[in-house]
């Protein structure tokens, strides 16, 4: 596993260590104009209701594709539901995915220009810091904390030192996962005729070694000119791809809570190196304060089997606990005292050996189309890769994001790690 690139605490190196510029700012990106209705559209099936599949049936359907979206369970139940939704202009820069991370923090703000993003799924942009924290068996109160920059908000009255403004509302902003999936995904087949099955991919049916239709669970025959596989880690299952390369999952733990004084939390987003207590490991927990006036907490993150089902998904005790340590001791605000849990959840990441998604055609299957493996980033980099998977699939080429570097046919000749 790359951990330059599908780790977002390894990236806080890079900003400890090396004075960045920003040469670019954020601008809006034109979306794709929707294309009037072919007679004989090109069918379309794309797999997997995560937000990359939804990006990438919203822009399919956009350009008039006649698009069905099959989830085994329900739009966002997974690692897009349970996500931080955080977004940033920059931190890939000088790795494989800068120029899709950067095209597409740009379609997220043309995005929610468009679908009243603010109102509908909470987009906003925010300033992120960065801070050390060190545990203590008895943590002193606020009044006693070390004094603080004055770009820290009053509501972070824990133990911290170092604190840095490592993004700023031009190169950092957030989203609600969930909402902003499922509101892309009504958008679909409310504008553009998009439908939304329930069922699980049993097998792809290929004619002259063509995709031709595929087959769910049950028997039901669905027949398309191209498929999009977009099952995160569930795609290292499927025998089409596990014989091309590892797709596997990191489970990410995280909890949601509602402080009694939300108004009192600031858009500010921060990445922790915390210390825990007897001298334990230190981690890199992440607080998302959100405009619902939820904060999201997550971290604990390993390698381990996906379960077959997403709704059975459970935490590890331990690891819950973890992140309510790191809570409270960050701030009074969000402690047994200062905020209800509203939930403990876990996820899978999906990731690939070599740290880089795969997106594009599956050698030697005519019409099979991947787009899996973001890892921490899938939030981020969902419209650019599902604008860019759209225009592949019905031009034959993408000219939003340059997808060579992310094709699956990079693993040809290698052999699986």
């Amino acid at each position: 596993m790359n951990l330059a690139v599908t780790s977002r605490a390894s990236m806080l190196t890079l900003f400890h260590t090396t004075t960045i510029s920003i040469t670019s700012s954020a601008n809006t990106i034109p979306l794709p104009s929707r294309q009037p209705m072919d007679q004989n559209p090109k069918r379309v099936v794309v797999c997997g209701g995560g937000v990359i599949g939804v990006c990438t049936a919203y822009f399919l359907a956009k350009k008039g594709a006649a698009v069905t979206l099959i989830e085994k369970s329900d739009v966002a139940c997974a690692a897009s539901g349970k996500a931080g939704g955080f977004l940033a202009l920059d931190w890939c820069d000088g790795g494989p995915v800068e120029s899709l991370a950067r095209a597409s923090f740009n379609l997220h703000r043309s995005l929610s220009a468009e679908l009243n993003g603010p109102q509908s799924y909470g987009y906003r942009p925010l300033t992120t810091l960065s801070l050390t924290v060190t545990e203590s068996d008895s943590n002193p109160p606020s009044s006693s904390t070390p004094s603080k920059s004055s770009t820290v908000p009053s509501w972070i009255d824990g133990p911290i030192r170092s604190p840095r403004t490592i993004g700023t509302p031009e190169t950092t902003a957030q989203v609600h996962p969930q909402l902003f999936t499922r509101t892309l995904i009504a958008r679909a087949v409310k504008d553009h005729g998009a439908q939304v099955v329930i069922g699980k991919l049993e097998r792809l049916e290929l004619v002259g070694g063509r995709v031709g239709s595929v087959v769910l669970e049950g028997g039901r025959v669905i027949e398309c000119d191209s498929v999009v596989l977009a099952l995160g880690p569930w795609s290292g299952k499927l025998e089409v791809l596990s014989s091309l390369c590892r797709v596997y999952g990191l489970k990410a733990h995280s909890i949601v809570l509602e402080p009694r004084e939300p108004n009192s939390i600031t858009p500010h987003a921060l990445f922790l190196s915390y210390y825990p207590s007897r001298g334990g490991k230190a981690i890199d927990p992440e607080v998302y304060p959100r405009p619902t006036g939820e904060v999201y907490v997550c971290g604990m993150s390993a390698e381990e089997e996906v379960a077959d089902d997403p709704e059975e998904i459970r935490g590890k005790e331990e690891s819950i606990e973890m992140l309510k340590r790191v809570a409270k001791t960050v701030s009074s605000h969000l402690g047994e005292g200062g905020a209800r849990v509203k939930a403990e959840q876990a996820c899978f990441l999906p990731c690939t050996d070599d740290g880089i998604p795969v997106i594009g055609e599956v050698p030697g299957v005519k019409g099979c189309f991947v787009a899996t493996g973001h890892s921490c980033w899938g939030i981020l980099n969902g419209p650019a890769t599902g604008a860019a998977m759209a225009e592949l699939v019905i031009d034959g080429n993408s000219t939003i994001v340059d997808l060579k570097n992310f094709s699956p046919a990079r693993f040809l000749g290698r052999g699986k790690v």
